[in-house]
C-alpha cells in the first residue's frame, strides 16, 4: 500500500464537449467526437482504474479493500470509507444547462423522497441520484467563460430596461417595486413558466436588441451565442441576470448550494464532492423541475469572488475555499527542482504540463510521470517526492477547516 498508483480514468462523450482540448492534454489523436470531462475519482458512474493491479481493479473497489490505508483513518471515518470528492478536467466548446446544486440537507430529503415515490435512479425525470450536496470549485486552465449567481437586481432591471423594454415593461415596473429577493424570485418563477406565445415575444426583442449592441458587450453577445444553440430556451437571458465572468488562466471560483450557473466556454480543473445532484433552469435537453429549482435557490445577490492560490511554500499553492469534501492545489517544479510532500489524507494528482517523477523514499518506487498521466498516492505513503520540471494539480482531503475560505 506505501507505492503511487497511475490512473486510467474515464472520459465523457458529452455534446457540449471540445474534440480536442481532452486529447491535447492526454496526448491522443481526437477521436472527431465531443469529449467533454476526465474523471479521477471514486463515483460509481465511471470510477478510475489502476494501472498496475494485477487484476485491473477499480478505485472503489481498492478503498473497500483497503480504506484506511487509502484515505487515512481521520478521513475514512468522517467519510464512511468513501472517497469525498470526484476529480475532473472541464473541457466546454458549447454551453452547458444552467443549473445549481441543492444543499446538503435537501440532497437528502430530495433523495429519500424520490424513493419513496419509487422514481428509479437512471429515470431521466429523476432529480436526485444520491443524498449528497455538490460543493464545487472551478480553475481555469484557459481563459474560461461562466455565468455564476444573481446580479444586483438593480443591474437586472437596467440590463432589462435596454434589452427587452417592452414585452417585460410590466414585469420590470414589479420588480422595481420589490427589488429583494423575494422580488426576484417572483420575476424570475414568472420567466419560467412564460407561456410559448409570451416566450417568443421576450426572446425576439431581447435578441433583437443584444444583435444591436453587441460590439461592445459580452453580455449580448453571449445572449447571442446562446439564443443560436437554444432558439426557444427563455435560458438565452441567462447573461443578463447572472454575472458574467471570464477566469483567467489560474484562477478559481467556488460555487455553493443554491446557486445558478452555467459554464460556457473554455477549459478547466473542477474538484467537486462526490455526487451527480442537479437541478436545472435551462439550455438543456433535459429534465427541468421548476417548482423544485426555485425551492432550492439563492435568490441573494452574491459578489463573485475569484479565487487566487495562496502560497504555501516554494512549490505548491492552495485554492482556499469552505469544502470539507476537498482542497485544490497547484504544484510547480521548476529547473529540475526536487520537492517534498506529505500525504497525511488520500491525493490524486494531475500533470498539465512537462514530465516528472515521483519517488517514496520508504520503498525506493520510482515513477515517471508526464502530462495528461495522474497519479493516486495513498495515505500509507506518508512521504513522498516530485523532481524534475512540471505543472501538476492536486486534489486532496483538509485535514481541518481551511481558515480565510471564501464562503462564496
Amino acid at each position: 500500500m506505501k507505492t503511487i498508483l497511475i490512473l486510467n480514468n474515464a472520459i465523457q462523450d458529452y455534446a457540449w464537449g471540445s474534440t480536442t482540448a481532452i486529447p491535447e492534454l492526454m496526448g491522443l489523436a481526437p477521436t472527431g467526437f465531443p469529449q467533454a470531462e476526465l474523471w479521477m475519482g471514486a463515483h460509481p458512474k465511471a470510477p478510475s482504474r489502476l494501472r498496475e493491479a494485477a487484476d485491473d481493479i477499480s478505485l472503489i473497489d481498492w478503498i473497500g479493500r483497503h480504506p484506511e490505508a487509502t484515505l487515512g483513518k481521520s478521513a475514512a471515518e468522517r467519510f464512511q470509507n468513501q472517497l469525498p470528492f470526484l476529480f475532473k478536467v472541464l473541457a466546454a466548446a458549447e454551453p452547458l444547462s444552467i443549473q445549481a446544486h441543492p444543499s446538503r440537507e435537501a440532497a437528502r430529503e430530495g433523495f429519500e423522497r424520490e424513493n419513496r415515490q419509487e422514481i428509479p435512479l437512471n429515470a431521466p425525470h429523476r432529480n436526485y441520484k444520491d443524498p449528497n450536496h455538490k460543493p464545487e470549485c472551478i480553475c481555469a486552465l484557459t481563459a474560461f467563460w461562466a455565468l455564476s449567481g444573481f446580479r444586483r437586481v438593480s443591474d437586472i432591471i437596467g440590463l432589462g430596461r435596454k434589452l427587452c423594454p417592452d414585452a417585460l415593461r410590466a414585469e420590470w415596473d414589479t420588480l422595481e417595486s420589490a427589488p429583494d429577493p423575494d422580488g426576484l424570485k417572483r420575476f424570475f418563477r414568472y420567466l419560467m413558466t412564460l407561456t410559448d406565445d409570451r416566450r417568443a415575444a421576450v426572446i425576439q426583442e431581447t435578441v433583437a436588441n443584444a444583435a444591436a449592441q453587441q460590439d461592445d458587450n459580452p453580455i449580448c453577445r453571449w445572449i447571442l451565442t446562446l439564443h443560436k444553440a437554444y432558439p426557444e430556451d427563455i435560458g438565452v437571458l441567462s447573461p443578463m441576470l447572472l454575472n458574467l465572468v471570464c477566469l483567467e488562466p489560474g484562477h478559481a471560483m467556488f460555487l455553493p448550494a443554491g446557486r445558478l450557473h452555467s459554464y460556457l466556454d473554455g477549459v478547466g480543473i473542477e474538484l467537486m464532492a462526490n455526487s451527480d445532484n442537479v437541478l436545472r433552469g435551462g439550455l438543456t435537453p433535459k429534465h427541468i423541475d421548476v417548482p423544485e429549482l426555485l425551492n432550492r435557490l439563492d435568490f441573494e445577490n452574491r459578489e463573485v469572488r475569484i479565487i487566487r492560490p495562496e502560497q504555501k511554500d516554494d512549490h505548491e499553492w492552495i485554492y482556499a475555499t469552505p469544502a470539507e469534501e476537498f482542497v485544490l492545489s497547484v504544484i510547480s517544479i521548476r529547473d529540475e527542482a526536487t520537492a517534498e510532500f506529505t500525504a497525511e489524507s488520500i491525493q490524486i494528482l494531475l500533470c498539465t504540463d512537462g514530465e516528472v517523477v515521483f519517488t517514496v523514499p520508504q520503498t525506493d518506487q520510482r515513477l515517471e510521470i508526464a502530462k495528461g498521466m495522474s497519479v493516486v498516492v495513498p495515505a500509507a505513503v506518508e512521504s513522498y517526492r516530485i523532481s524534475g520540471r512540471g505543472l501538476l494539480y492536486k486534489a486532496s482531503i483538509p485535514l481541518a477547516p481551511v481558515t480565510g475560505a471564501p464562503a462564496a
